[in-house]
């Protein structure tokens, strides 16, 4: 047996079921400027109108105005952590209460031109994109296509206002704490994942600018997130020198990495001292706890979202870029043996240029 979906109700029934006419039914359901409606006449259409479920066509207003009233986030192709769903679900918050509506788009191996067609296509206000997605033809094409561009990454675009992500600051977070904590020979670890290598290239970048002048020796490894491959960094690490610190990109590798260095019977902090980051429950779980740099928010969800609605009505300054997160360390006994070992110190990196 088949069952009829029903039509949705158009302006044209909303006029023929309130006795007016469909020119009457557009100047009150989109509260046209000027239009000279009786508030009897007004106060009939719009009970037709909830009534019989009407609710506005977006194609039809975006067609009318030029532009949706859409919010864009180009979802990139690694999962979002819990720090970034929690600010994404904030903002979808603070712009529903502006008049926006916040919405996830995938696809995100795709870049350049072919992107932004489809970003465009959706006629959005906004979109907010990494980066490193953009070249200088995908931009050109959203500036014609009148919709804002805001890039997000780990350093401001020169072209676009930015949401900024300290990854390098990370690093140098980690880094300056190994080497004083008197690590001489420390390891950046990269994630081998393709997705992730901006972020891990970042991250280590950072621990080479805090190693430098200090006296320490730096290497880094390329590692998947899998015990395997842990346990394969760790044995040639015995092989061939074993580090005396690491920062291990995030908590997830780090703790892979704490696992089989155990397993190995190599002593964390005794002998090699261990850093993560992004400071998830996890840390505070694995045995020893593990150091990890924590990111403190900058900006709450509801400052981004004011900054974007001004992006997007035309308004001067709007165009400064936001700092997210800033890093900041929580220091446990993977990293630490002194007495003070389990509390929580911060440590601020230099704000991003």
């Amino acid at each position: 047996m088949s069952a009829t979906r029903p039509r949705p109700p158009t302006i044209t029934d909303i006029a023929r079921h309130a006795g007016v006419s469909t020119a009457t039914v557009s100047y009150v359901l989109n509260d046209t400027p000027g239009a000279r409606i009786p508030e009897a006449t007004r106060r009939r259409v719009s009970e037709a109108a909830e009534e019989m479920g009407y609710v506005p066509h977006a194609s039809a207003r975006s067609l009318r105005t030029g532009r949706s009233d859409l919010v864009v986030y180009a979802m990139p192709a690694v999962t979002l952590g819990p720090l970034a769903a929690r600010f994404l679900a904030g903002l979808a918050d603070e712009l529903r209460d502006r008049g926006f509506t916040l919405v996830l788009h995938g696809d995100g191996a795709s870049r350049g031109v072919k992107a932004a067609r489809r970003w465009a296509r959706l006629r959005p206000a906004a979109v907010i994109t990494e980066g490193h997605r953009l070249t200088r033809a995908a931009k050109d094409l959203m500036r014609r296509s009148g919709t804002v561009l805001v890039a997000s990454g780990g350093k401001a675009d020169p072209d676009l206002p930015t949401l900024v992500l300290d990854h390098r600051g990370m690093g140098t977070v980690a880094g300056r704490h190994l080497t004083e904590q008197g690590c001489r020979d420390v390891v950046a670890v990269v994630p081998a994942e393709p997705a992730l290598k901006e972020m891990g290239e970042a991250r280590a970048e950072g621990v080479a600018e805090a190693v430098t002048g200090s006296g320490a020796a730096l290497r880094r490894a390329e590692m998947r997130e899998t015990p395997e491959d842990a346990s394969r960094i760790v044995q040639e690490w015995l092989r061939d020198g074993l580090p005396d610190g690491v920062f291990g990109y995030n908590d997830e590798h780090a703790g892979l990495l704490l696992s089989a260095l155990i397993d190995a019977g190599v002593d964390v902090p005794g002998r090699l001292r261990l850093v993560g980051g992004d400071d998830l429950p996890l840390c505070g779980m694995l045995r020893p706890r593990l150091t990890s740099v924590a990111l403190r928010a900058e900006c709450a969800p509801a400052e981004a979202a004011e900054r974007l609605v001004s992006l997007i009505a035309g308004a001067d300054g709007a165009e400064q870029d936001l700092n997210l997160w800033t890093p900041e360390l929580r220091i446990r006994e993977s990293s630490s043996s002194s007495s003070s070992q389990s509390q929580s110190q911060s440590s601020r990196s230099p704000r991003p240029s």
